[in-house]
């Protein structure tokens, strides 16, 4: 199942906000929440997601994580 539309929630302005969430919606039309972020980390555009799969879009953070890691 593709995803064929990406939101990502706002991100935090003060300490105790909540982290932005990556909520995608699939070729069925039904949307979930894929994950969180620490924005201070790593970012995403709605449009990275558009055309992946779920699998293929939680790898997109592993391997963005990964990079940020070994930095």
């Amino acid at each position: 199942m593709k995803i064929i539309k990406a939101r990502i929630t706002a991100l935090p302005k003060s300490l105790f906000d909540p982290m932005p969430e990556v909520h995608v919606t699939t070729e069925d039309g039904e949307e979930q929440k894929l994950f969180e972020y620490y924005p201070d980390e790593i970012s995403f555009t709605p449009e990275e997601f558009i055309g992946l799969t779920l699998d293929e879009a939680r790898d997109l953070k592993r391997q963005k994580d990964l990079k940020y890691l070994q930095s």
